[in-house]
C-alpha cells in the first residue's frame, strides 16, 4: 500500500518536471574559456637578493641609500635569500613559443618557469620588457606549436559589456572571474609607477593573476590584467590589448620599446597668463618651445601655439600630454588641434624615436650632470678604481645628486638595470627611463658605492 501510494506521488510529480525549461549550460563565457584556457600560463620567476653593508664616504643616513655592491667584493656582512614571484601570462604566438605577461611578474633577474596548462614546465627567455607599460614577452621552446589567443580590439569596448579574466590567483592554476567593463582609459599608481590608459573592470583580480588575459565574451584578448585598486573591492585594471599589441612588436623586434618624442616643450596655462597672453578659458597647454628639424617643427607647430587635443583627446594640462605620449611608439602618427591666433588647426605629427644627440641636455635637466668616458687622467686625478662607467664632470649644485654630497670625479655605474659602462650606456639609459619619477643610480668614489633613489 505504501509502496503504490509513493509510485503515485512519482507519478503525479512527473507532469510538473516535464513542463520545466531547461537552459543550456554551454553558455558564451563558458564557450570563451575552453576556447583559450589552454593558452593561459603559470609563471613563476626566483630571483636571488643579497643585501650588505659597506660604509660610504660620509653620506647621511638616508632610506634612498640601498645595498652597496663594489667590483671587488666588498667589505662588512651579507646575506643572501631566494624569494619568488608567482604571476600569469597567455601565449600570442605558439609558432615561435612567445607568452606576454606583465613586466613586474618577471622584473627581477633569476630563473623564470613557465607552466603550461597541461602541466609542462619550461624555462623561459626574457625577450623584452618595458617598465613603463608594464609589459614583458617571454619565449620558450616546446618543440611543437603551441595553442594561442587571438587578439581583439580594445579601441571599441562598450561600458557594461562581460569580460573575462582568467589567471592563477594565490597558485591556482586557470581560475576564471567574470564581471563588466567598467570603465575606459583610467590611470592608476601601482607600486612605484603610474600606469595610463587602462580598462577598468570589477572582474575578480587577485595576486598572481597579473599577466594573465582579460577576454571579451567571443574569448578575444582585449587586455592584460595588471593591477589591483587595495583600498576597495571590484576595481581592477588591464592594459587594453590595441595599445599592447604595438608595445609587444617593438619588444620582439628590438628587445625594448622604441618610446616616442616630438620634440615640443609646454606649460601650463594658470590664471595669470592666460591674462597675460589674452587666451581664450577653454583649456590647452602653451608650446614654449619646438626644437629644431623635430617632427612638430616638420609638422608646422610654432612657439605660441596652445595644444588642446591630441588624437581628439582633450589636453588640459602638461600631464595630460605627457600620459599620452607614454602609450605612443615611435612611428606612430598623431593628430594635434592646436589654437594659433583664435584660429583652430589641425596638423598631423610623426613621432620618432628620441635622437641621442639630445641626450646629455636631458641628463642635465634631469640629473643636474656632465658626464664623460673615464679616462687614463680621470683615474690618476680622482682615483677612479670602478673598473667602467662614466664619470661625473660637472655637477648642477641645486641638483639631487650634490644635496648627497656626490661630486665631480664620482663614477655612475649603473642606472635602474641598465650597467652603464660607457656614454652610449649613459645615453641610452637617459633616454629609455626619461618619463620615470624616479630611478636607482649606483655611484662609486674610490673603493666604494651606494645605490641611490633619485626623484625626478
Amino acid at each position: 500500500m505504501i509502496f503504490l501510494l509513493a509510485a503515485g506521488l512519482i507519478a503525479a510529480a512527473a507532469p510538473a518536471l516535464a513542463g520545466e525549461t531547461f537552459f543550456s549550460r554551454h553558455t558564451p563565457v563558458v564557450q570563451a574559456v575552453q576556447k583559450v584556457s589552454a593558452a593561459v600560463v603559470n609563471i613563476s620567476s626566483e630571483y636571488e637578493v643579497q643585501n650588505r653593508v659597506n660604509p660610504f664616504f660620509h653620506f647621511p643616513a638616508d632610506p634612498f641609500f640601498r645595498e652597496f655592491f663594489d667590483h671587488r667584493g666588498g667589505r662588512g656582512y651579507e646575506s643572501r635569500r631566494k624569494l619568488t614571484s608567482l604571476g600569469s601570462g597567455v601565449i600570442i604566438d605558439g609558432r615561435r613559443g612567445l607568452i606576454l605577461t606583465n613586466e613586474h611578474v618577471v622584473v627581477k633577474i633569476g630563473t623564470i618557469t613557465v607552466i603550461l596548462n597541461e602541466g609542462r614546465e619550461f624555462q623561459a627567455d626574457l625577450v623584452g620588457a618595458d617598465p613603463r607599460t608594464d609589459l614583458a614577452v617571454l619565449r620558450i621552446d616546446a618543440q611543437e606549436t603551441l595553442p594561442a589567443i587571438a587578439m581583439g580590439n580594445s579601441d571599441d569596448l562598450m561600458i557594461g559589456e562581460t569580460v573575462i579574466a582568467i589567471g592563477n590567483p594565490f597558485g591556482f592554476s586557470n581560475t576564471v572571474t567574470t564581471g563588466v567593463v567598467s570603465a575606459v582609459n583610467r590611470s592608476v599608481r601601482a607600486e612605484n609607477k603610474e600606469l595610463y590608459d587602462l580598462i577598468q573592470t570589477d572582474a575578480s583580480i587577485n595576486p598572481g593573476n597579473s599577466g594573465g588575459p582579460l577576454l571579451n565574451i567571443n574569448g578575444e584578448l582585449i587586455g592584460i590584467n595588471t593591477a589591483i585598486y587595495a583600498k576597495a573591492e571590484g576595481i581592477n585594471f588591464a592594459i587594453p590589448v590595441s595599445r599592447a599589441r604595438k608595445i609587444v612588436n617593438d619588444l620582439i623586434a628590438y628587445g625594448e620599446v622604441k618610446h616616442a618624442w616630438i620634440g615640443v616643450t609646454l606649460q601650463n596655462i594658470d590664471r595669470h597668463l592666460a591674462l597675460y597672453l589674452n587666451l581664450p578659458d577653454n583649456g590647452g597647454v602653451v608650446v614654449r618651445h619646438v626644437m629644431p628639424d623635430s617632427p612638430a617643427a616638420a609638422a608646422g607647430v610654432r612657439e605660441g601655439d596652445i595644444l588642446t587635443a591630441m588624437d581628439a583627446r582633450p589636453v588640459s594640462t602638461v600631464t595630460d600630454f605627457e600620459m599620452k605620449m607614454r602609450t605612443v611608439t615611435a612611428g606612430e602618427t598623431l593628430s594635434l588641434t592646436l589654437v594659433r591666433d583664435g584660429n583652430d588647426i589641425q596638423t598631423a605629427v610623426k613621432a620618432l624615436d628620441f635622437p641621442e644627440n639630445q641626450a646629455m641636455a636631458l641628463a642635465w635637466r634631469l640629473l643636474g650632470v656632465k658626464v664623460g668616458d673615464i679616462s687614463p687622467k680621470d683615474r690618476r686625478l680622482y682615483n677612479v678604481r670602478a673598473p667602467s662607467g662614466v664619470i661625473i664632470r660637472e655637477l648642477d649644485k641645486h641638483a639631487a645628486l650634490a644635496d648627497i654630497n656626490a661630486r665631480p670625479g664620482d663614477v655612475i655605474r649603473k642606472i635602474d638595470e641598465i650597467a652603464v659602462n660607457n656614454v652610449a650606456d649613459f645615453t641610452k639609459a637617459i633616454i629609455k627611463y626619461r618619463w620615470k619619477e624616479s630611478i636607482v643610480i649606483l655611484l662609486q668614489r674610490g673603493d666604494n658605492g651606494y645605490y641611490i633613489t633619485l626623484q625626478f
